[in-house]
């Protein structure tokens, strides 16, 4: 059973200052899962993405990935093939063309002298042009990153992770720059290529409407723990107006 599980949080709390972001939060993720995080800004959704992604640690607790514990990953490359991340400003170098932003997702496979070398010729380039392909960019392939609009800049943030071929991906509010039109392209494209890949998916997001329409399973989170944690159609709108509700507003009733 463990081997199925892709993350397995225990009593993780993580403070900053004399805030605690996380209290005592505990999850099971189970491998293939799409998953969308949800809640009020500051309820600690971008720090449970960052500690799954190894870039912070937590104060307390335990997370174990793919049945290991987290610690145990002794190299960013190793790391690299099991969780890969897809954030809200994209994390693209803009001066640098599309086809070396995508290749970026291959670093983990190369060497430094190879890494180097496709900076000046780009290498395993087909690799990149397919997965360009794929997110609807075969045309974009030598354009700089700074030239493309945000949706076009968030798709090869897609391109990056599919040749990547992380187990997991998670995306830290991945549509919060992004016009409606937009977003609802990306996170269709984004589940769909998770599905394809049979990646487990996590997504933080503002909006419950797509968390309900694209993601299987919903997690809320309110100050810094478990709020709900339910299948997307058993999400309420009572649950909802509950997980949102501010003590402020009934103070200026």
């Amino acid at each position: 059973m463990a081997a199925e599980r892709m993350f397995v949080l225990n009593n993780l709390t993580k403070i900053y200052g004399e805030m605690k972001a996380l209290s005592s939060l505990s999850l099971v993720v189970e491998k293939g899962e799409t998953i969308a995080l949800i809640g009020p800004s500051g309820a600690g959704k971008t720090t449970l993405l960052n500690l799954l992604a190894n870039t912070i640690k937590p104060d307390e607790g335990t997370i174990s990935v793919d049945g290991k514990p987290m610690q145990e990953y002794k190299s960013t490359k190793q790391f690299a093939s099991k969780v890969g991340i897809i954030r809200q400003q994209f994390d693209l170098i803009g001066q640098l063309e599309v086809i070396h932003n995508v290749l970026a997702g291959r670093l983990k496979d190369w060497s430094f002298f190879k890494s180097m070398l496709s900076l000046v010729i780009p290498q395993e380039k087909n690799l990149a042009v397919n997965a360009l392909d794929r997110v609807g960019l075969s045309n974009k392939v030598f354009e700089k990153a700074m030239n493309l609009s945000g949706g076009e800049q968030q798709r090869v943030a897609l391109a990056r992770i599919l040749i990547q071929k992380p187990e997991a991906v998670l995306a830290d509010e991945p549509v919060a720059s992004l016009d409606p039109a937009r977003a609802e392209d990306i996170l269709y494209m984004l589940t769909k290529l998770a599905a394809e890949e049979q990646q487990t998916l996590i997504a933080s997001l503002h909006s419950v409407s797509y968390a309900k329409k694209y993601f299987k399973r919903i997690i809320a989170l309110k100050s810094g723990k478990v709020y709900f944690d339910l299948p997307a159609e058993e999400v309420t709108e009572e649950l909802l107006s509950s997980l949102y509700y501010l003590e402020e507003d009934k103070r200026h009733e």
